[in-house]
């Protein structure tokens, strides 16, 4: 099955320059810099169980701060969709979705919670506190 209507390229870069003695604020930040508009969920560990938390939507040439608190894991999951509800980022983890805005706790049998079930892109922060995502469209496949 492909969920890629179109192809998504995407580098994270975490290289960030603090001056001494500034704090620097931690986060999880996706830019979109796609032709189009995507609508954006994430997922991530919060102890002994996964919790999914959307939607941001986020324009051509913008960003979204999705996670605006110190990164807990290594391990950061996204599902983007374009405003069709294609989704344009491969993933392979499959975790819970809502239609409207979400969060819910737990990633096992989602459709019969009452929530969609979806493949999450898998993104290793390197356990660095700041990471931002980028998405950009390299053309049609």
């Amino acid at each position: 099955m492909n969920f890629m209507p179109f192809k998504i390229a995407f580098a994270a870069v975490a290289a960030i320059l603090v001056m001494p003695g500034a704090r620097a604020e931690a986060q999880f930040a996706i830019c979109n810099q796609s032709f189009d508009v995507v609508n954006v969920a994430i997922g991530q560990s919060a102890g002994p169980d996964f919790e999914t938390e959307g939607w941001w939507t986020i324009g051509t040439n913008q960003c979204a701060n999705v996670i605006k608190d110190e990164l807990r894991n290594r391990y950061i999951y996204v599902y983007a969709a374009d405003v069709f509800g294609q989704p344009i980022l491969a993933g392979t983890t499959p975790m819970c979705l809502g239609e409207a805005r979400f969060e819910i706790t737990g990633i096992a049998e989602c459709w019969s919670r009452g929530h969609r079930e979806a493949p999450f892109f898998e993104v290793d922060t390197q356990a660095t506190e700041r990471w931002t995502l980028f998405l950009t469209q390299r053309g049609l496949d």
